[in-house]
């Protein structure tokens, strides 16, 4: 191969990015509310991690053995220096596809994970991962596998072709990605602004044109100027992984796994008139204008009883990541914004409101004498946890052993934070990967661990580190010139770390 990319771009590194569906954690809980076996997770892999955050959160917060490859060096250099503090001994590696699959050295996978990448492959790497997949996932193995499909980009799939090709034109005569990127977007805005029959024909286009501009640019270098991009219908997919011997288990998203938050009656009914497989699955991707599937596949899970999907379910544990008072009792899904039942909702978040573990069977034992049932109980988890509000969770002995990485993952990237803003997670032993954390919120937490406990002393902390970078905060718009009106704004937002966010990092063994 004459270029080691194969097409792929390397020289603007991916975004920060973390994903929850890479936790084999968040993997146990949809597949046992679908009624499937679930493996234990010794060893698992992540193919394309791009800057490394969820493989080394979810390798530091779990006893899982995580293995990767990402062949940018750059993104694997950083990788591995955030790996190394946890201690952890996760392999990341910088081979391209074409060696890491080949590897002698390589174990037997329960899991194996891929975001995003197999769109913005070449038809040559998706045949060697399928083989990778046939070769290396157990029996009873999980595949995650996040793409870009058809129907929800049909329309807009010609923008993303018109972009790549201006970006080909104007990269022909020199200048980084990331300008090319500016000259490509403001050339499709252009365009656009002549109203060509094709924006009339596709009046939602501009939407969602102006949707993707204000995202980040590194994300977009990769979506919509890499040299391979190909949404897939998920019949399409079904018979490209067939060789892997693998089959659909079930969505990763758990909005999904509840039809009554996606399609009409009128449509769930089509969808009953049809056989359960692939092309009822398809199906439903058109109804809903499918733009981007999280799925889990597997090899050979077996169908569990009645009993014990129940009891499975009972064991499992879960925990409060959002502060009770701003859960709001609705959610965004296809049908627009639904409003949840507050009687059955309620009563489970105000137990769940000091943010400890427990288990689905605890919760639903104490929602007994409401006639709240287990199966009610079970809508509630999935919906707050499909929502954000909600993470699986460790046990006890599980959360105490690995609490020691993750609170060293945890230290260097607090202290990265002090001067860049790009890593937002950090790793809770209690969930076994990300919780969500600005800079700012880390920058708090850096300073509650050297000792300040008042919010005066919280912003005085954050200032002084701001000033000596010759930094300011803005609000509104605004810069705040004055070392007060900076003093003034972090005060404030200290205040609001203190009441709010503090006591549940502290839940979640994260302070």
């Amino acid at each position: 191969m004459s270029d080691w990319t194969d097409g792929y771009l390397t020289d603007v590194e991916y975004s920060h990015a973390y994903n929850r569906e890479l936790n084999p954690l968040a993997a146990r809980l949809a597949l046992l509310e679908a009624g499937l076996s679930s493996p234990r997770f010794d060893t698992a892999c992540e193919l394309g991690f791009g800057q490394g955050l969820s493989i080394n959160l979810h390798a530091a917060a779990s006893t899982t053995e995580w293995w990767g490859t990402d062949f940018n060096p750059a993104q694997v250099g950083y990788a591995r220096e955030l790996g190394a503090s946890s201690g952890v001994d996760v392999k990341l590696l910088d081979d391209a596809f074409a060696d890491f699959v080949h590897r002698p050295d390589l174990p037997d996978f329960d899991f194996i994970g891929m975001h995003g990448v197999w769109s913005w492959i070449s038809p040559e790497n998706q045949g060697l991962l399928t083989d990778f997949i046939r070769r290396k996932l157990k029996v009873r193995g999980i595949l995650y596998i996040g793409y870009n499909v058809v129907p929800g980009w049909a329309s807009f799939a010609p923008i993303r072709h018109l972009m790549a090709e201006h970006a080909a034109l104007s990269g022909a005569a020199g200048g980084g990605k990331l300008n090319v990127l500016k000259g490509t977007l403001e050339f499709v805005e252009r365009f656009l602004a002549t109203n060509p029959v094709y924006r009339r024909a596709n009046p939602m286009v501009v939407d969602r044109f102006d949707g993707i501009k204000g995202k980040d640019p590194s994300y977009l270098v990769h979506e919509f100027l890499n040299g391979h991009w190909r949404p897939s219908y998920f019949t399409t997919m079904v018979e490209a992984l067939s060789p892997a011997r693998i089959s659909f288990a079930c969505s990763a998203s758990y909005l999904d796994h509840y039809d009554a938050l996606n399609v009409t009656g009128e449509q769930w009914a089509l969808l009953q008139s049809v056989p359960d497989g692939p092309f009822r699955q398809s199906l439903r991707d058109f109804m809903i204008n499918q733009q981007f599937r999280r799925d889990y596949w597997a090899k050979g899970a077996a169908r569990l009883t009645h009993l014990q999907q129940v009891e499975g379910l009972a064991a499992e544990r879960v925990v409060l990541v959002s502060q009770r008072p701003q859960v709001e009792l609705k959610v965004k899904a296809p049908l627009g914004e639904v409003s949840l039942h507050a009687p059955v909702y309620d009563p489970i978040l105000d137990l769940l409101g000091d943010h400890r573990p427990r288990s689905i069977g605890e919760i639903a034992k104490a929602m007994q004498p409401r006639n709240v049932t287990l199966k009610q109980v079970m809508e509630v988890v999935m919906v707050l946890a499909g929502a954000g509000h909600l993470a699986p969770a460790h046990d006890d002995a599980t959360i105490a052993r690995v609490r020691p990485a993750a609170g060293r993952l945890n230290d260097a990237i607090l202290e990265r934070a002090r001067s860049v803003g790009d890593t937002t997670f950090l790793a809770s032993p209690v969930t076994g990967g990300g919780v969500a954390a600005p800079q700012l919120v880390q920058n708090f937490l850096l300073g509650h661990r050297r000792g300040c406990r008042t919010a005066a002393e919280l912003a005085e902390f954050v200032w002084q580190n701001l000033d000596a970078q010759g930094r300011k905060l803005m609000s509104q718009g605004q810069t705040l010139e004055t070392r007060e009106a900076n003093l003034g704004l972090l005060t404030s937002q200290a205040s609001a770390f203190l009441d709010e966010r503090l006591a549940i990092l502290k839940a979640l063994q994260i302070e």
